[in-house]
């Protein structure tokens, strides 16, 4: 027996039908095909699975879709503009963090994360958030500097707004 669900996803409402016991993750990237958002562990642990749910990063290896009812939901599809990347994106990309790629997303989605909800989040802050997640490419210096950046680029586009 399936269910309705709608909400929003990246700005567009949308309405799908689900099997009750369908986890987050299983409707975003096989139902709606948005599959930048990674499966990794399937036990909360990884991180690779998060998005903004409402504001907050969440990982949705780990949550029923039918608790996303009536959400605002971002995935990682939602922030470029066209071909012009979220400076969370650019950041991330410069500063060397993307070896294999995989954890990226959920890399990228923890920092928009907290940095829509705080511009101003100390190093702390930042290194907590990462923490979340695991990489076994890189040695996590080239994560923490694209954080570091991905943060100045966020206040100065918010200052132009």
């Amino acid at each position: 027996m399936t269910e309705k669900l709608t909400f929003k996803v990246n700005g567009v409402e949308r309405t799908v039908e689900v099997e009750p016991e369908m986890m987050l993750i299983d409707v975003i990237r096989d139902v709606l095909n948005l599959t930048g958002t990674k499966l990794g562990c399937d036990n909360s642990t990884c991180g690779t699975c998060v998005v903004v749910m409402n504001g907050k990063p969440i990982k949705s290896c780990n949550l029923p879709a039918a608790k996303a009812a009536g959400a605002d939901l971002v995935t990682v599809e939602g922030l470029a503009k066209g071909m012009e990347l979220h400076p969370i994106q650019t950041a991330i990309s410069e500063s060397g963090a993307v070896q294999c790629g995989f954890c990226t997303p959920g890399i990228v989605m923890e920092l928009y994360g907290l940095l829509e909800a705080n511009p101003e989040a100390s190093e702390q802050e930042m290194s907590n958030a990462l923490n979340k997640h695991l990489c076994r490419c890189t040695g996590y210096e080239p994560i923490r500097d694209g954080a570091l950046i991905a943060q100045k680029m966020v206040q100065e586009q918010k200052k132009i707004k």
